[in-house]
């Protein structure tokens, strides 16, 4: 049987102590097999934000264990749990976090100089980066004189520039126009063809629905874990067995009994 890329068992997140203790996540059991697209839908406030947070490493759950690619992160150092991070996880957030002031290279190099690599080494990775998101002829610009949609597409290349195995994008089309977010929809699905597994925390239902698999919060509980394709495939099913159930029409029924002739 083929190992999850994440495992959570049991997880419970708590903020705040006794009498003003909140629970943001109460005993979540959870998989996510590699390649998957995943959306984890929800109203403010019902712990879909805490959960991607958790299953990006961002936070260290109060219970319960997050496991990635058969590694309890639980058990990690700081130092640990840092470098996994920088290897495994891309991220891209609502707000585009990346220094204004900076190029859109020297943004996007960023995690290749957490991670020690060498300046030309660097580049080159960057700059394969900017081609994938079509950004390589604002490599010079400073971030500040982009575009919202340009500055989201930077952010998408910094989180690749590792070549992660998960992505986690956290309303990514949230504060761009409908074309726009298109274009960014169409990039991270991209992505996922060529074997990133995607994570994506949205109020959008379209987008929601756009993946493989839809994870409904409430109340810091999981409602619902829901396949797309297995829902397309009954809806296509039933429609199916309602035309073979229908009554024939009488033109059809003459066409029958003259091809019975």
């Amino acid at each position: 049987m083929e190992q999850p890329v994440i495992e959570v068992n049991n997880l419970v997140k708590i903020y705040g102590k006794r009498s003003t203790a909140f629970t943001a996540l109460k005993k979540i059991n959870l998989e996510i097999k590699e390649g998957e697209s995943v959306a984890i839908v929800g109203k403010s406030g019902s712990g879909k934000s805490t959960l991607m947070h958790l299953l990006a490493l961002l936070d260290r759950p109060t219970e319960g264990t997050v496991t990635v690619d058969g590694i309890d992160s639980t058990k990690l150092t700081n130092r640990q749990l840092n470098k996994l991070r920088n290897q495994s996880f891309g991220f891209v957030f609502q707000q585009f976090f990346i220094n204004p002031q900076d190029s859109v290279l020297d943004n996007v190099t960023l995690p290749l100089k957490i991670a020690g690599k060498r300046r030309k080494v660097r580049r080159e990775l960057a700059m394969k980066a900017l081609r994938t998101v079509g950004l390589t002829d604002r490599a010079k610009f400073k971030a500040n004189d982009l575009s919202g949609g340009q500055k989201q597409r930077v952010c998408i290349a910094r989180a690749i520039v590792n070549d992660p195995k998960i992505l986690f994008a956290d309303e990514p089309t949230g504060n761009l126009d409908s074309t726009t977010g298109d274009k960014v929809i169409k990039l991270l699905f991209g992505l996922q063809k060529k074997g990133v597994t995607l994570i994506i925390v949205t109020h959008d239902e379209d987008l929601a629905m756009m993946c493989d698999r839809q994870i409904r919060i409430s109340d810091g509980k999981i409602v619902e874990d829901s396949t797309t394709k297995s829902r397309k495939a009954k809806k296509t099913t039933s429609k199916t067995a309602k035309a073979k159930n229908m009554p024939k029409s009488k033109s059809t029924k003459k066409q029958t009994a003259k091809g019975d002739k």
